[in-house]
């Protein structure tokens, strides 16, 4: 079974994902994690984050895989080092890139063999996983998105910073030239604004029982 979720930043994709996963016996992948891997690299490397062809090799290099559900790079486990403001715009930007997209889907897709997989990010629905077994958009307010990160701590920006930040990211992420994201006409949409986590996890349980 392939459940794929896509939508914004900042709706709640990881967190609720994460408890399908448990609630459901599903394996998790947050494709999100293998661009900010590639991004991480780059960085790491002191490569050039406007200079396509390095980008490329870059992500050629990388060697993904999955332990104990966590995102591993060459053997690695990363996922605690991807959060930042820098690896967020970057890797972002090296998304929009069509042949980092196809090597990272290519993984993706690879790391969903032969499992049960709830997957989320941005192009899941639409390029990633066309025939998943269920789809979703979830969706929220740039306003309720920027609170929850604000009042998670994880930033040193301000409200208002953080509502620019996030617009500029919606903005780079619907306006790719391939893998933008875009909500299918046979995705179940719910909206997180105003429900909370257990309210979207029994909508999306809910869905996977009615299989």
């Amino acid at each position: 079974m392939i459940v794929a979720i896509d939508g914004p930043a900042g709706v709640g994709k990881s967190t609720i994902a994460k408890n399908i996963a448990k609630k459901c016996n599903l394996y998790y992948i947050n494709s999100g994690s293998f661009y900010r891997a590639v991004a991480y690299k780059h960085l790491l490397n002191m490569g050039d984050p406007k200079n396509e062809v390095e980008i490329i090799k870059t992500a050629i290099s990388c060697n993904f895989s999955i332990n104990d559900g966590k995102l591993a790079l060459d053997g690695e486990i990363i996922e605690h080092l991807l959060h930042n403001k820098e690896i967020d715009m970057t890797s972002s930007l090296f998304s929009s890139i069509i042949e980092v997209r196809n090597i990272v889907n290519k993984a993706l897709r690879s790391a969903a063999k032969s499992l049960n997989v709830i997957m989320e990010g941005r192009d899941i629905t639409t390029v990633v996983f066309p025939q998943a077994d269920l789809k979703f958009y979830f969706d929220a307010s740039v306003e309720i998105r920027a609170e929850r990160r604000f009042q998670q701590h994880e930033s040193d920006l301000s409200l208002q910073e953080l509502k620019e930040e996030i617009s500029k990211r919606d903005y780079n992420d619907r306006n790719k030239k391939f893998g933008a994201l875009k909500r299918v006409n046979d995705a179940v949409y719910i909206d997180t604004s105003y429900l909370t986590i257990d309210e979207v996890c029994d909508k999306v349980v809910q869905n996977i029982l009615g299989l």
